[in-house]
């Protein structure tokens, strides 16, 4: 028996396999391969489509990087054309011209204002943020270009029926930055026009453009910090009014530096970038406060102010300075640069400081005055037109007024200077000063009667008072007290046209003088400068002036000057004494003539109205002993007015202008003379032959051959030709 141990399991031995020849494996049959089955057409168009994706990819692919290519390469030039920040600040191609009223204070500005350097840092944080907010809050989280940004003005474009890259833009700061860089391209005033058509090329708006834009803020982004963009951006911007930069802009508004505006000004100037004559607060400030009140709200909800800070700036809207609320001047400052040469004043390339005779409290005299007689006695309907002028007896102009429109911009029509009206009956007071100065007074006698002359190439002309009446024998002083036409030219016709039209010209009225007899009834034209210029050269006794408003102009930063001015008095036209009297004979035109409406209370006036035929125009130009006034009214296109004379509106409006004019100033006497009493004087007169002639003593008129009394010989060119040789020995010659 076997043993009864545990047993042993069976395994196989294991057999190494022998290097024998292999026995050749049975070979497999060759699986069949299936037919292809037929592709319906759902098939091809798949198999399509798929193709066409996969050329698209590789297209698109390729075409990616070549784009890359050569933006980079973009990136790269323009990278290496950036130069430092320092000189893209001010890049201005005009220069700035800061006017200076008589006190040295600023009250206009013209030309491109640039306030300084500024930077990022230095300006007020409110400034900082108000720009931020409104015109690229993910700033500081882009690389130059947000194309999430672009994504959301094409949507907003489409959505407002424009085209995709009209209207909004979706640039960030950067590429708004290299679009006031011109990407790069300086002006260069042979190549263009003007900087107009230079800035429009700028603002181009096609695709290319955009892409050129984007390549350049994406090299700035790599060469400049994004606080080094910003100053670019905030020193570069234009925010209206001819301000050129943030700091500029908040001295124009506000009269302070950028580092110093609170919220309600930092939100006011921030929202002018969208549009900035449109919302410039010296335009429509009311606009101006609302679109601030829109970027408060921006500021509020991204964290830049708090919810009290928000509430205080809408309660508390930024104002004006009292430079840039008044506008005052604005007349002024146009008439004011032309006296300096184009290339320091309209085309300058410097910043150009100009000090002139300019007097804030007379300008808004005068503005106040046109605005409340216009409010209170034209209809609101009527187109009529006013203009008004202030000066010294020097002729240093202290106000003007062109116009009704008193907010306007700089270059708008200006009726002070640019008007050429007949002066009618505003005139005759150098028909008289011609009399006086040839030894004529205001006491002697001319007969106020009706007249015919016989004018070559014309036939009979018979002038008419205006009233229809006649007074028979007046008063030099009657005559032109009550504006009588035929006295005036009677006298005109006795003292010689020429002697008349040379004294009138030589008190500045440079325009083309009638060559008839109605010269004396003011026929021809003028403007309100030239007339108000000439009565300041009767006021101030006798002695032309030429009106001024430039006193000084120098280069800002310097001080010595390269233009001055001390004064507008010329030569000596009539004598002391005739000026005296003409000054007598022209208050008594205000204290009971046609001129009774410019009396002033506690203070002597003196004056002259004038209508012209049909009264397509009313003046009245006067003064005081402290200044002189010229007051025009009518329609620019030449539309008689109704009811109005120069002793009406127009002298009222002088009243209104004076009065403010003369309030807390003591009152002085006119120097004025009053002439001898009445006694037998001599009468100017016509002849039978409808000519002038002169008359001595209280007998019946009887021609003479002489237009002047033999005893008051010399003639006005030999006594004006004394007077110059007077002058010069240093004494008058009579």
């Amino acid at each position: 028996m076997a043993g009864s141990g545990p047993r042993k399991p069976l395994v196989a031995d294991r057999r190494r396999p022998t290097k024998t020849a292999a026995k050749p494996q049975p070979r497999r049959k060759a699986r069949a391969t299936p037919p292809r089955k037929r592709r319906g057409p759902l098939g091809l168009i798949g198999a399509l489509f798929r193709w066409i994706f996969r050329l698209t990819f590789r297209l698109a692919f390729r075409t990616a990087l070549v784009i890359a290519l050569l933006v980079g390469a973009g990136v790269f030039y323009y990278y290496t054309t950036l130069p430092p920040v320092t000189e893209l600040l001010d890049a201005r191609a005009k220069g700035s011209v800061t006017l200076l009223d008589r006190d040295g204070k600023t009250f206009a500005w013209r030309g491109e204002q640039y306030g300084g350097q500024i930077t990022a840092d230095s300006v007020s944080p409110y400034l900082k943020h108000a720009v931020v907010a409104t015109e690229d809050k993910r700033f500081y989280k882009h690389f130059g270009v947000s194309p999430r940004g672009v994504a959301g003005a094409i949507r907003i474009n489409l959505a407002e029926g424009r085209g995709p890259l009209s209207g909004h833009g979706g640039s960030t700061i950067t590429q708004q930055t290299a679009k006031l860089l011109c990407i790069g391209v300086p002006y260069d005033p042979a190549k263009w026009k003007n900087e107009r058509e230079y800035e429009a090329d700028c603002r181009e708006g096609s695709l290319w453009r955009k892409i050129t834009e984007a390549t350049y803020a994406l090299a700035m982004e790599a060469k400049y910090t994004k606080d080094e963009i910003l100053t670019i951006y905030l020193n570069r911007a234009f925010l209206g009014a001819g301000a050129r930069g943030f700091e500029a802009a908040a001295q124009r508004y506000f009269g302070k530096h950028a580092a110093d505006v609170d919220p309600a000004e930092a939100a006011m100037l921030a929202g002018l970038l969208v549009a900035p004559t449109r919302y410039a607060p010296t335009n429509d400030l009311e606009r101006s406060q609302g679109r601030a009140q829109v970027v408060i709200g921006l500021m509020e909800e991204q964290g830049y102010l708090t919810r009290e800070q928000a509430d205080r700036a809408r309660a508390n809207p930024a104002t004006l300075s009292e430079a840039a609320e008044a506008r005052a001047g604005g007349y002024f400052a146009d008439w004011v640069m032309e006296a300096g040469p184009d290339f320091l004043t309209r085309d300058t390339t410097e910043d150009v400081i100009l000090r002139t005779t300019f007097d804030p409290r007379l300008q808004r005299a005068a503005e106040s005055a046109l605005v409340d007689i216009f409010k209170t006695k034209v209809k609101e309907s009527s187109k009529a037109q006013a203009a008004i002028v202030v000066m010294s007896a020097d002729g240093a102009v202290r106000a003007m007024v062109g116009g009704r429109k008193l907010k306007g911009v700089a270059g708008q029509f200006n009726r002070a200077i640019m008007a050429k009206r007949q002066t009618g009956s505003a005139f005759k007071p150098f028909v008289y000063a011609t009399a006086l100065e040839l030894g004529y007074n205001a006491n002697d006698m001319v007969m106020d009667e009706p007249l015919t002359l016989n004018v070559p190439g014309s036939g009979p002309w018979s002038p008419k008072n205006y009233d229809g009446k006649y007074r028979g024998r007046v008063t030099l002083t009657e005559a032109l007290k009550h504006s009588l036409n035929t006295a005036a030219v009677r006298v005109s016709e006795a003292v010689g046209r020429e002697n008349v039209r040379k004294v009138a010209e030589d008190f500045g009225i440079k325009s083309d003088l009638a060559a008839g007899p109605a010269l004396a009834l003011g026929a021809s034209e003028s403007t309100l400068l030239e007339m108000t210029g000439a009565y300041a050269g009767i006021l101030n006794g006798g002695t032309s002036v030429r009106p001024y408003g430039l006193l000084e102009l120098r280069l800002k930063g310097d001080e010595t000057a390269l233009i001055g001015q001390d004064g507008g008095l010329g030569e000596r036209v009539i004598s002391e004494n005739a000026a005296q009297q003409l000054i007598y004979m022209m208050s008594e035109v205000v204290n009971g003539g046609t001129g009774t409406r410019a009396k002033l209370a506690g203070h002597e006036a003196a004056g002259k109205t004038g209508t012209t035929q049909a009264a397509r125009d009313a003046w009245f130009v006067g003064f005081t002993a402290d200044y002189v006034a010229g007051v025009w009214m009518g329609y620019d296109d030449n539309t008689p007015l109704t009811g109005v004379t120069g002793g009406g509106l127009p002298a009222e409006i002088w009243h209104e202008v004076m009065t403010r004019v003369e309030e807390g100033l003591p009152a002085r006497p006119l120097p004025m003379r009053r002439p001898p009493p009445v006694v037998a004087q001599p009468d100017v007169y016509p002849a039978q032959n409808g000519d002038a002639t002169a008359n001595s003593g209280n007998v019946a008129p009887q021609p003479v051959p002489q237009p002047v009394p033999q005893q008051r010989e010399p003639d006005l060119a030999e006594r004006i030709l004394n007077q110059v040789l007077g002058g010069i020995l240093g004494r008058r010659t009579d």
